[in-house]
């Protein structure tokens, strides 16, 4: 039989897995890694425009002393935590779910229209989107909230950013970041298989039944992905609230902080070490709210094996 059916040769292992995963992973390493190693090690030292490259010296966790001590460290800490959640909660999240909801059970063209528009925030430019919102809550005459709608109800008629900053920080930032889950969203949605869809109809349930029992519990996934990358992007997201209000009004979260202190000083003294500081204080943030995410979404479930290939 040997003779007929010669043996054959054992194969070496496949290395084709190596060679795949080498171009993302030198993208990781280079983009994000490096980086992160080179702010952990700058906020080590005492690094600006008065030391110079050159001239800085290892001071160790002096900088992260300094923050603690801040007088306004706590409070710029919980302001960006309210910034995070109340952005994720009502627009990054919730307003992004319910225009998917709503736009994935209307006719395909009056949904995909109404998307497109919600998308206009995301594509417009930061200079243009904040001065579009400045203009809407200028006092009368060229406020159009002002003069429009609340001088006609006797009420203010002064500019509403001072008024009401943190309001305008979340309502700028989130009518942006919903188009980015609307999108994840509709495109799980529309995934589900449409004989699940089309059965639940038959067997009576309403749209709301069909909601809440077929497509929330599809979400899962999607859910994770979106909260945990929302909240790491908020956390680390200054742009529109420099564009805004430059941090006045008490409206200078953490990651704005980082940027004022190593970039963007009045004096000219960049404090690099300390803005270094401050961003790997974020980012350690960042990596308690995924850990918990996870836990909370039942990552571990998420990601097991079918059932089929036990069998």
């Amino acid at each position: 039989m040997s003779k007929i059916f010669p043996a054959r040769t054992q194969r070496k292992p496949s290395r084709a897995w190596f060679w795949f995963l080498l171009p993302s992973a030198l993208i990781m390493l280079i983009f994000y890694f490096l980086p992160v190693v080179l702010t952990v090690l700058i906020s080590l030292t005492n690094m600006s425009t008065i030391t110079g490259l050159d001239g800085w010296s290892w001071t160790g966790l002096s900088n992260y002393r300094r923050i603690l001590g801040y007088p306004d460290t706590i409070r710029k800490f919980w302001l960006t935590l309210r910034y995070v959640l109340f952005t994720l909660v009502f627009f990054n999240v919730g307003m992004a779910l319910v225009i998917s909801l709503i736009t994935t059970h209307i006719p395909k063209k009056a949904g995909a229209f109404f998307r497109a528009v919600w998308l206009l925030p995301r594509i417009t430019p930061v200079v243009v989107y904040a001065f579009m919102w400045q203009i809407m809550a200028a006092a009368p005459p060229h406020g159009i909230i002002t003069s429009m709608i609340l001088a006609p109800l006797g009420g203010s008629t002064t500019n509403l950013i001072p008024q009401h900053p943190f309001l305008f920080i979340v309502l700028m930032n989130g009518f942006v970041g919903a188009s980015f889950g609307m999108i994840i969203f509709t495109s799980a949605i529309e995934s589900i298989r449409k004989d699940i869809m089309v059965s639940s109809l038959v067997d009576g349930a309403s749209i709301l039944q069909r909601i809440r029992y077929i497509i929330l519990p599809q979400l899962k996934w999607p859910m994770l992905f979106v909260t945990t990358y929302q909240t790491l992007s908020l956390l680390t997201s200054y742009e529109h609230i420099l564009v805004l209000t430059g941090g006045n009004f008490n409206t200078e979260v953490w990651a704005l902080w980082s940027f004022n202190l190593a970039l963007n000083s009045y004096y000219g003294n960049f404090q690099y070490a300390m803005g270094a500081a401050i961003t790997t204080m974020l980012v350690m943030v960042g990596l308690v709210f995924s850990l918990v995410y996870m836990r909370y979404f039942r990552f571990d479930d998420l990601v097991q094996e079918p059932k089929i290939d036990v069998l």
